[in-house]
């Protein structure tokens, strides 16, 4: 799976930065015969429809073209928003100090889901403070994180 995603942030990337935006990320979600392509744009003054609309209609010429998913799926483009999922370390890196809730691949100390604030990174572990104790999870460990909006 891991490979695919690459090869999806490959294609994508360049088409986001040649329309002003950030890839913020890529997420392929398959669930029986329903499959999704999440593609998250970011740019600093905001993300429009007119952006989400761009990026899709390019990547999908490239998508039909390249053809690096078997099947049907569903793509959809869009902002992050405020619980903006992350996908890569230097987004920990960038949103510390912000609370987050995070899914652990496989369980640590009996739990999968935790819900700290990020402290930063050490190496390719994530340190996050949750119910006064301080973890490190290793990067590869965490399935999905998201960032909590605090209003």
């Amino acid at each position: 799976m891991a490979g695919r995603l690459e090869v999806l942030n490959e294609l994508v990337e360049p088409i986001v930065k040649s329309l002003g935006c950030v890839l913020w990320g890529v997420e392929f979600v398959s669930q029986g015969r329903q499959a999704q392509l999440r593609v998250f744009i970011d740019k600093e003054s905001g993300v429009g429809l007119e952006d989400c609309e761009a990026v899709s209609r390019q990547f999908s010429a490239v998508l039909d073209v390249e053809d690096p998913i078997a099947g049907e799926y569903t793509l959809e483009v869009s902002s992050p928003g405020l619980d903006r999922p992350l996908f890569t370390l230097e987004q920990y890196v960038d949103l510390t100090g912000n609370q987050v809730n995070m899914r652990l691949r496989v369980p640590f100390e009996g739990r999968r889901k935790y819900r700290g604030v990020i402290q930063g990174v050490e190496n390719d572990e994530v340190v996050v403070v949750c119910d006064d104790h301080e973890y490190l999870f290793p990067f590869d460990s965490i399935e999905k994180a998201n960032v909590i909006p605090q209003f």
